[in-house]
C-alpha cells in the first residue's frame, strides 16, 4: 500500500514552521499512544506513522529531499522511514508528551521529586500608623516546616542516604516497549535517586512536619492595603529536601476613626462651630504627629477644603520620584447646633430676622440658587 504524504500524516500544511510541526506532531502523538490504546493495532500503526513523518520533517536535509523527490528520497539508505526509530532523540518532544501521560512535566523526575515547596499568602492587618511609621511583627504561620530532627532529609538521626539500586542514583529507570523506549520516575526511591535506610522518627521519613511557623517580619514605612512583601524562602518547606516556597505577606491597613488616606495624602472632616466658620478663627487640627494649628478665615463656607503641607506621609510607592511626605487635606464642615434652650432659639430667630433686609448681602449663594429657581419656572411658562 502506498504511503501517505508525511505532511498529511501530520495535519499540516507543507510550509508549516518547525514549531507547527512539533505542535501537530505533540497533538497526534498523544492521540494515537500506545498506552492511550491498549490492544489497538490501528492506533499502533497509525502511532508509527506519525513518528515516521515527524522523523523526516523535523530534519532540514530530510525534509528538503523530501519536498523534491517524495517518498524516493528519503528511503535511501536503509535508516530512514522510521526504521531503528529511537524516541529518546526527541527529547523536548516526548518530554512533553511523557509528562501528559504520565502525569508529570517533561524535566528529569529526580527534579520533581525533590519539588519546591508552596508559595503562602499570609494578610497582615496594620493600624494606619504602624503603616505609615513601619514596623517590626510576629506572625505565626501554619505550614510544613523542615523537620528539625533529620534536617529535612527523612532519614533518621545518625543514619544516611544510600543510592538506588533500581536506578543507580539517576532518579529514573528507562522502559522499552516494543520498538519504543521511554523514561519513568523510579518506583523504589520515587524519583530522588536516594533511598532511606532508617526513617527519622520525628516526620516519618517526609522531611517536613506541619507546624506554626514563627516569624519576624519587618514592614517598610509607607506601605499601603495590597500591597505585598515577599520573603523568599520563607513559605512551604519543599519535599524530599526540595527547596522552599516563598511567604508573600499582604498588607490590609485598618480604618481610622479620623483619618482617610489617599496615597501620600491624608484627608480628614474638621466640625466647626457656626460661629467659628462665620467670624473665622483658629482651630486646632490632629496629625499623625500632633496637633497644628489651622487658621480659619471668616465667612468661611461649609465644605471647603484646607491644605496642610507636610502632614501626609511618605508612600513606599513614590520614594523614587521624592522622598517627602504627602499633605493633610482638612475638609470644614459647619455643625449645627443641636439641644438649644428657648433663649438660644430666640436670639437665632432675632439674628435670622435681621438678615432678612438683604438677603443676597449675607447669603449670595442662597439668593442665587432662588433667583435660578425663578427664571427656571419662568422659562416653563410659571407651570410646575
Amino acid at each position: 500500500m502506498a504511503k501517505r504524504d508525511y505532511y498529511e500524516v501530520l495535519g499540516v500544511d507543507k510550509t508549516a514552521s518547525e514549531k507547527e510541526l512539533k505542535k501537530a506532531y505533540r497533538r497526534m502523538a498523544m492521540k494515537y499512544h500506545p498506552d492511550r490504546n491498549a490492544n489497538n493495532k490501528e492506533a499502533e500503526v497509525k502511532f508509527k506513522e506519525v513518528n515516521e513523518a515527524f522523523e523526516v520533517l523535523s530534519d532540514s536535509k530530510k525534509r528538503q529531499a523530501y519536498d523534491q523527490f517524495g517518498h524516493a528520497g528519503v528511503n535511501q539508505g536503509g535508516g530512514q522511514g522510521g526504521h531503528g526509530f529511537d524516541a529518546s532523540g526527541f527529547g523536548d518532544i516526548f518530554g512533553d508528551i511523557f509528562g501528559d501521560i504520565f502525569g508529570r512535566s517533561g524535566h528529569s523526575s529526580q527534579t520533581n521529586a525533590r519539588r519546591r515547596g508552596a508559595d503562602l499568602q499570609y494578610s497582615l492587618s496594620l493600624h494606619l500608623k504602624e503603616a505609615v511609621n513601619g514596623i517590626t511583627k510576629t506572625i505565626k504561620v501554619p505550614t510544613y516546616s523542615a523537620c528539625e530532627s533529620c534536617h529535612g532529609s527523612g532519614a533518621k538521626k545518625g543514619s544516611s542516604l544510600e543510592t538506588c539500586k533500581a536506578c543507580h542514583g539517576q532518579g529514573e529507570i528507562r522502559m522499552q516497549q516494543g520498538f519504543f523506549t521511554m523514561q519513568q520516575t523510579c518506583p523504589e526511591c520515587q524519583g530522588r535517586g536516594k533511598v532511606i535506610k532508617e526513617r527519622c522518627t520525628e516526620c516519618r521519613g517526609e522531611g517536613r512536619l506541619y507546624t506554626n511557623k514563627t516569624l519576624s517580619v519587618k514592614i517598610p514605612a509607607g506601605v499601603d492595603t495590597g500591597d505585598n512583601i515577599r520573603l523568599s524562602g520563607k513559605g512551604e518547606a519543599g519535599h524530599a529536601g526540595g527547596p522552599p516556597g516563598d511567604l508573600y505577606i499582604q498588607i490590609q491597613v485598618q480604618e481610622h476613626e479620623i483619618f482617610q488616606r489617599d496615597g501620600s495624602n491624608l484627608h480628614c472632616n474638621i466640625p466647626v462651630s457656626f460661629v467659628d466658620i462665620t467670624l473665622g478663627g483658629e482651630l486646632d487640627v490632629p496629625t499623625l504627629d500632633g496637633m497644628v494649628k489651622l487658621k480659619i478665615p471668616a465667612e468661611t463656607q461649609t465644605g471647603k477644603m484646607f491644605r496642610i503641607k507636610g502632614k501626609g506621609v511618605k508612600s513606599i510607592h513614590d520614594r523614587m520620584h521624592s522622598n517627602q511626605p504627602g499633605d493633610l487635606i482638612c475638609k470644614v464642615i459647619a455643625e449645627t447646633p443641636v439641644r438649644l434652650s428657648e433663649e438660644q432659639k430666640n436670639i437665632l430667630k432675632k439674628f435670622q430676622q435681621s438678615l432678612e433686609d438683604n438677603k443676597k448681602k449675607h447669603s449670595p449663594q442662597k439668593g442665587n440658587f432662588f433667583d435660578k429657581v425663578k427664571n427656571f419656572f419662568e422659562g416653563l411658562g410659571g407651570k410646575t
